[in-house]
């Protein structure tokens, strides 16, 4: 059962220089450290725009997609009880009910490499990663574009199993008729309502990072429905694979070396979550402090 916490909603118009500005900025401060999640309204992506990739994404999967997706699925699912049945209901609990495909935007981008798009599409697609590159200000950047057909086992299967993201900080524009989005709050499942024209943020792995845990990536998952196929385009703002994270040294002055979070190379980082995505993520950190802590040793040594 979901919590009906108000989710924080940001217009951002509110933030441009005037006398509205101090009281939005604490709304998004608020936002980061105490939900890690937020939508923001107002955000200057023209909005037929949005309705025509929403469109086009939709009729993407049902031209090109769904017949593969319903033959896995009749594959996936149990059909009958005993031992088979058994052995899939346990497999499924593994799967993520979601058909989804991952375009490039920058540093270079793979959009014309991906055969079963129209070029009208391509087209929608580009326009659309412009206005958010303009949007979110940072140079690399890619998009999983998802859908999470009718599932006729909702019980048994998720549309994407509880994680957080590894990146930075995340872009969606989610479905406007279509739920399914849950974040965990303060142990509560809380709904990401569907709100037209939106656009929902939420912090990665690498901001929790580099603020010391001040603003925190936070476990977020999708339930499958039972009705509706909905829309998810996800564009993720990451840092160059060979960039060292690390905590702002202002966020870390007064702490203790052990309340610290550790400095690693972004690409060695990624290595460690796609192979544990949908665990904790605290294991992840502490796997780089245990490598800080043998690299001190021995240059104490040395």
């Amino acid at each position: 059962m979901a919590s009906t916490l108000s989710f924080p909603i940001i217009d951002m118009g509110l933030l441009l220089d005037g006398e509205e500005r101090p009281a939005a900025m604490d709304l998004l401060h608020d936002a980061c450290e105490n939900w890690g999640f937020f939508q923001v309204l107002d955000h200057g992506i023209p909005t037929e725009l949005m309705d025509e990739v929403e469109r086009m994404t939709k009729g993407h999967y049902k031209r090109a997609r769904e017949q593969r997706f319903l033959e896995f699925a009749s594959k996936a699912l149990p059909q009958e009880e005993g031992g088979d049945g058994k052995q899939k209901q346990a497999a499924a609990e593994n799967l993520d009910w979601e058909s989804t495909f991952f375009v490039r935007h920058l540093p270079e981008p793979n959009i014309n490499d991906i055969p079963d798009l129209d070029d009208d599409y391509r087209r929608a697609m580009r326009q659309f990663a412009a206005e958010l590159e303009t949007l979110a200000g940072v140079p690399t950047f890619g998009t999983k574009v998802s859908s999470y057909p009718p599932c006729p086992r909702p019980d048994l299967v998720k549309g994407l199993r509880a994680h957080t993201d590894a990146g930075g900080i995340i872009l969606l524009f989610q479905d406007a008729r279509v739920g399914g989005l849950q974040l965990l709050k303060d142990g509560e499942w809380v709904d990401v309502p569907p709100t037209r024209h939106s656009v929902v943020v939420n912090l990665g792995d690498q901001l929790e990072v580099i603020t010391n845990g001040r603003y925190k990536s936070v476990v977020h998952r999708v339930v499958a429905q039972t009705d509706g196929n909905r829309m998810s385009i996800a564009s993720f703002y990451n840092p160059a694979s060979d960039a060292v994270i690390f905590p702002a040294p202002a966020l870390v002055k007064e702490m203790e070396a052990g309340d610290t979070y550790p400095r690693f190379v972004f690409e060695d980082y990624m290595k460690l979550y796609v192979r544990h995505k949908f665990e904790d993520k605290e294991p992840r950190f502490e796997a780089f402090k245990s490598v800080e802590k043998e690299s001190s040793n021995l240059i104490a040594i040395a």
